[in-house]
């Protein structure tokens, strides 16, 4: 097996991906009709896990740090998307609340990236680290 890529080795990343999936399945869920949620779902989900690939693959701290922070904006765009879902009772109480949780961590990792790259955080204790594959 080859060695995992930088991006592939952070916990929000897995998380990231994992949200993806998700959010797919959020998405088949919804009624018909409701395409425009659907797609701004899948978009700012999957923009989620691709800045942090970029991020991650940046030599520069402070690049680094902006594509963190357009993933963890990516991120509270999902939980509005999903703030719009439960406003209008289009999904189980329960899809929602595992959605907020997974964005919960993920928005919390990021905000610690972001602040460890641009030089404001210190880094400990954010369960940013990479896990081994």
């Amino acid at each position: 097996m080859k060695a995992p890529l930088d991006h592939q080795k952070l916990d929000v990343y897995k998380a990231a991906i994992e949200f993806v999936a998700l959010s797919d399945t959020v998405a088949n869920e919804l009624p018909r009709g409701r395409g425009y949620l659907v797609d701004q779902l899948r978009r700012a989900a999957t923009s989620i896990a691709l800045n942090i690939a970029e991020g991650a693959g940046e030599f520069s701290q402070q690049d680094k740090s902006r594509f963190y922070r357009m993933a963890r904006r990516s991120a509270t765009e999902c939980a509005a998307v999903l703030d719009v879902c439960r406003c209008l009772d289009l999904l189980a109480h329960n899809e929602i609340e595992n959605g907020y949780t997974l964005l919960q961590r993920i928005i919390s990792m990021l905000t610690k990236l972001a602040q460890v790259t641009s030089g404001t955080g210190t880094g400990t204790g954010t369960g940013i680290n990479a896990t081994p594959a």
